[in-house]
């Protein structure tokens, strides 16, 4: 195994049938993905959903330090992947709408940061991966519905 720091607990994926997979840590919560993109999203589709919860997390977490938390934060995602097996992720583009009092450029750093050194998910990408950002602001208090 690379050298790292071995987290404690397995994860577990169990088949459900045809192309439909449920999983998590093992006696911990599961979530279900599903090759067919019917009753979940895809596993690729699940790694956009780690990237942009993975940032989103670091950016509420920035802008919390700042005392100018965000009273709502949604992520839409456009990407692209390579056209021939393995179809990795190739591009993804990350629009964070921001209802706070922070200004812009505490936000953009914030995004900035996460993608350059805090997000997991971000850094386990391939290095040749191409990750770009917006951000929409909205004034504090105002509430972004979910996408």
């Amino acid at each position: 195994m690379p050298e790292g720091v071995q987290v404690e607990y397995p994860v577990e994926v169990v088949w459900e049938g045809g192309r439909r997979y449920r999983g998590g840590p093992a006696g911990g919560p599961t979530l279900v993905v599903d090759g067919h993109r019917e009753a979940a999203p895809s596993p690729v589709d699940t790694l956009v959903i780690a990237l942009a919860s993975c940032s989103a997390i670091d950016v509420v977490d920035y802008l919390e330090k700042r005392r100018t938390p965000p009273s709502s934060l949604s992520v839409s995602v456009r990407f692209s992947r390579a056209p021939e097996p393995p179809r990795r992720l190739t591009a993804a583009h990350l629009t964070f709408r921001v209802a706070t009092a922070s200004p812009r450029e505490h936000v953009d750093r914030a995004v900035q940061l996460s993608f350059d050194k805090y997000c997991s998910v971000a850094n386990s990408l391939a290095p040749d991966t191409r990750l770009e950002f917006s951000v929409e602001l909205e004034p504090a208090g105002v509430t972004t519905p979910a996408e």
